[in-house]
């Protein structure tokens, strides 16, 4: 295997006693690992931040061997660490394309859509400016996997109009009438998700109550525990920052 490529950082951890595993998603050829040597040194730490575009070089004899790799960076996003919101942001959506993603397959739409969100937090460190982003990436990414959410008609009577809630159990539209009486043991739809446009803050933590949902239901389970508790942190610094 000889393989150079641009690539998203999105995990970093220590290997022996001067070493780092280094997962990054590439454009083409999807998430991949690889060994770093001397990646816990000072000259190396700041390169491989989380969030960071690298562009790494990976090598091995055999296809079951994990490579060797080679760093240089490309675009630092260090600075947003300093920011307690854009931070908890870039932990999260960085360590949730880590923990699902199989390794080896390409994802070209998640990293197209990765780079996105990143580039929105990067230009806009408020909110507002990234959060619908976000939402979007949780609903691409479970579609990706293969548990989409049916949000253009009705579930029920199969009507295309005035959707307002999400069935918990299958993931797809309801619209007011078929869900009157119902409301409570449903999620309200906001219209962003189902037709585009702009999003209020109520619109956009109604999404993330959706798509948290169905990432844990779906996707997580009872594994990675920590994983989800850097989206609640998220979660919750929002609902503080618009209180």
């Amino acid at each position: 295997m000889h393989l150079r490529a641009e690539a998203i950082v999105l995990a970093v951890r220590a290997h022996g006693e001067h070493g780092a595993i280094l997962r990054a998603l590439t454009p083409v050829d999807g998430m991949l690992a690889g060994y770093v040597r001397g990646g816990r040194s000072r000259r190396l730490r700041p390169i491989l931040q989380p969030a960071n575009i690298v562009l790494g070089e990976w090598r091995a004899r055999t296809d079951d061997q994990l490579p060797q790799l080679a760093v240089d960076l490309v675009h630092s996003r260090a600075l947003l660490f300093a920011e307690p919101l854009p931070a908890v942001a870039l932990d999260w959506v960085t360590a949730l394309t880590a923990s699902v993603l199989p390794e080896g397959q390409p994802y070209p739409a998640v990293h197209a859509a990765l780079a996105g969100v990143l580039d929105a937090i990067e230009a806009a460190p408020a909110a507002r400016g990234w959060a619908v982003a976000l939402v979007r990436y949780e609903l691409l990414l479970l579609a990706e996997l293969g548990f989409g959410l049916a949000l253009d008609r009705c579930v029920v009577t199969g009507a295309t109009a005035d959707l307002a809630f999400v069935s918990p159990k299958s993931g797809a539209a309801v619209c007011r009438t078929a869900g009157a009486g119902y409301a409570d043991r449903l999620f309200a739809l906001p219209p962003f998700l189902a037709s585009g446009g702009a999003a209020d803050w109520a619109d956009i933590l109604a999404g993330l109550a959706i798509t948290g949902h169905f990432l844990e239901r779906d996707l997580f389970g009872d594994r990675r525990a920590d994983t989800l508790a850097a989206r609640a942190r998220l979660v919750d610094r929002l609902k503080r920052a618009v209180a």
